[in-house]
């Protein structure tokens, strides 16, 4: 019962089991607050770890961020209520000419297990609209992701539309995909890289911790 079993339950990727057991945490006086700091994201952050060490693999660590979201859905009336505050906000899109979307919301779900808000702005993003979504929503990342090499110049001409509306310097900027590397981070100015989803994650908590 209680934060232990929420904890299992979203490790295991049991979104039924999540439901369940936060609503019963819920019930019985459990905050919301501690359901997601001591259960939800510890959890995640050991599906991350469990990844990275080639112990789980995408198919488990998608089911395992569906669970997690199960929860969320059910927490995130309380955690308004009780003014609990995301770690950071990142906005995601892929970019402009690229319709992949499944490590883009991959990494969505990862960045929410860690206590991100994150909002998606989809597919085939032009660099006019990620510079426009960073004045509306004055996040802390812009994650870009590319999956063809024919898109990866996107990236850089997203770096450079931020730079000239003036927003360039508010942001971190996050980039990933199959064919994105680390040099490739570095050559267009981003800056982090990220080879998967965990990493996004794990890496994005620590620079703003570091910032």
């Amino acid at each position: 019962m209680g934060i232990e079993a929420i904890y299992e339950a979203v490790l295991d990727g049991d979104a039924a089991t999540t439901r369940t057991e936060v609503k019963t945490a819920l019930e019985v006086g459990v905050l919301a607050a501690d359901i997601l700091n001591e259960g939800c994201i510890p959890a995640m952050t050991e599906v991350g770890r469990l990844f990275e060490e080639g112990e789980k693999y995408v198919p488990e660590m998608l089911i395992s961020a569906h669970a997690m979201k199960a929860g969320l859905a059910i927490l995130q009336p309380y955690l308004v209520d009780a003014g609990v505050e995301p770690v950071g906000k990142v906005i995601l899109g892929t970019v402009r000419g690229d319709l992949h979307d499944i490590g883009k919301n991959l990494v969505g779900m990862m960045l929410e297990g860690t206590g991100f808000e994150v909002i998606d702005l989809g597919v085939d993003v032009s660099p006019d609209g990620f510079a426009e979504a960073v004045k509306e929503h004055q996040p802390h990342f812009v994650g870009l992701s590319a999956l063809l090499t024919t898109t990866m110049p996107g990236m850089k001409a997203t770096i450079e539309a931020l730079e000239k509306d003036g927003v360039r310097e508010q942001v971190m900027v996050m980039v990933g995909g199959a064919p994105v590397t680390q040099q490739f981070a570095e050559e267009i100015g981003a800056d982090l890289y990220a080879p998967d989803a965990s990493a996004a994650a794990s890496r994005a908590k620590a620079l703003l911790a570091a910032a």
